[in-house]
Parts: C-alpha cells; structure tokens; sequence
C-alpha cells in the first residue's frame, strides 16, 4: 500500500487551467516574450510546440487558455519532434516571464515560503501530480525553481 503523504496534502495547490489562481497557466496575465503578445502562458507554451504553423496560428486565435490547451492536446494533430526535450524549458520560460511582468504573481510565489506546489490534475502524470500522487508534479518543480531563482537572485543583489 501506500504511505500517507502530508506534505502533499497541506502543499501549495492550484490546478494549471484555474483561471483564479496565480500560479495557473490561465491567469489573466498576458505575457510578451519573444518579441510577441500572448493572452496567456498557455497560449505562448502551446504554440511554441506545435508542429506546423497553421496549427500554431489557431492556437495563438484562441479565445481562451484552455481552447488553446485543447488545440494544443489535439492527439490528432503532431507536436514537433522534440517537444518533450523542450516542454519544461517552455513551460519554465512562460512562467519565469510571468514572475517578471507582474508583482502580484512574484509576492505571491515568495509568500509561499518552503511549501511544497502541488499541480492537482488528476489525469496529467507529468505537470500534475495524478490520481495516485505519483505523478512527477512537473509544473509545481518550475514554480519551486523559478521561486529559487528569485531568492538567489534577491540575495545576490
């Protein structure tokens, strides 16, 4: 069986595409990175791995951070070739941009001390932590990193 994990349960939670969390990939938070406009982080990360530029163009169109999710998830359609080599550089890049951009986000990722972010998604074993909390919780790790970087970066300055 498996052992109770309370860490996890009184972590920092927040699901990627709750738009009421700052730490969501569907905030309000717009963000310019690359020399272009993005009407959210998951905007910016799912046309960054889509693997032709009539399905990138579509997802940059989309109305809203989860239609973009959902263009972007389409198993139909290809993601580049090495996108899993690039999804976490991507999601890091988005996020870290974010931070900068807006001072609420960033008081509110150091306001979260030590504790341990928990992406809640049932279903994604890779950015979530799955229904089993075995997954790798990979997009609470960029929240924590990003979180250690700004620390770091406050000290040395």
């Amino acid at each position: 069986m498996f052992a109770h994990d309370t860490r996890k349960e009184n972590a920092v939670r927040f699901a990627r595409l709750d738009r009421e969390h700052l730490l969501s990939t569907a905030s309000p938070h717009p963000v310019t990175l690359e020399g272009e406009a993005w009407r959210s982080a998951e905007h910016y990360f799912q046309a960054q791995l889509a693997g032709n530029v009539g399905h990138r163009e579509k997802i940059i169109q989309s109305d809203t951070p989860e239609q973009a999710y959902k263009l972007g998830n389409l198993w139909y359609k290809r993601k580049r070739k090495d996108w899993k080599g690039l999804r976490r550089v991507l999601m890091t890049r988005a996020l870290y941009t974010k931070v900068q951009m807006y001072p609420v986000v960033e008081a509110f990722l150091q306001s979260t001390g030590d504790e341990l972010i928990v992406e809640t998604s049932l279903y994604d074993h890779y950015w979530g932590i799955g229904r089993d909390q075995r997954g790798e919780n990979m997009l609470g790790k960029v929240w924590m990193d990003i979180r250690k970087k700004l620390r770091e970066d406050e000290a040395t300055a």
